[in-house]
């Protein structure tokens, strides 16, 4: 184990991931010298039960999760009513006061189109800020919910609450900016 050849033998890996978990260049390269800074000074503790770059790669997930953690305790979480999708909901009788449209395009092939992402990023961009991290965390990077609740210090229940109010408000922008806000 060589540290000095670290960021030569790993950088790039290490970059990768980071990038694809951040979508933000300047974050990753910051996570990847955190996580270099972190291997170096604990060096010696490394039992070498797995390989380097596996271990360089743990340091990471916990430099990312720690930033995520930092994030959300900066942000102001308050959520305005009006900006609430469960407000869709009659209170009485728990139906909806405006039933969403059927959509009957293909999924996979919405995937696959430039356009349709660019508005869902869109879409999800303008959800409030643990809603965001933890629909990306979920639908897009494939964690559990057990990493989920602990990296953004919730429970269960309320990962479930957050998780389904972000769909309802992506359902309902896709719905503007998308199909149209029409019945097919």
């Amino acid at each position: 184990m060589n540290p000095e050849q670290w960021l030569a033998d790993y950088g790039d890996i290490l970059y990768r991931f980071a990038l694809q978990r951040t979508q933000d260049s300047e974050l990753a390269a910051d996570l990847v010298q955190d996580t270099l800074l972190a291997a170096w000074k604990s060096k010696d503790s490394f039992s070498g039960n797995s390989s380097v770059s596996t271990w360089l790669i743990g340091i990471l997930k916990h430099k990312w999760i720690d930033y995520l953690r930092k994030e959300i305790r900066q942000r102001e979480h308050a959520e305005l009513a009006d900006g609430d999708p469960t407000a869709w909901f009659d209170t009485q009788s728990g139906k909806w006061q405006d039933k969403p449209m059927q959509w009957h395009d293909n999924p996979e092939q919405l995937c696959q189109s430039e356009q349709f992402m660019k508005v869902l990023k869109t879409c999800t961009d303008n959800l409030p800020v643990k809603q965001q991290l933890i629909f990306e965390m979920r639908e897009l990077q494939g964690l559990d919910s057990d990493e989920i609740c602990k990296a953004c210090d919730v429970t269960a229940t309320n990962l479930h609450v957050l998780l389904h109010r972000a769909r309802l408000a992506l359902r309902s922008c896709l719905d503007k900016r998308w199909f149209g806000g029409q019945e097919k």
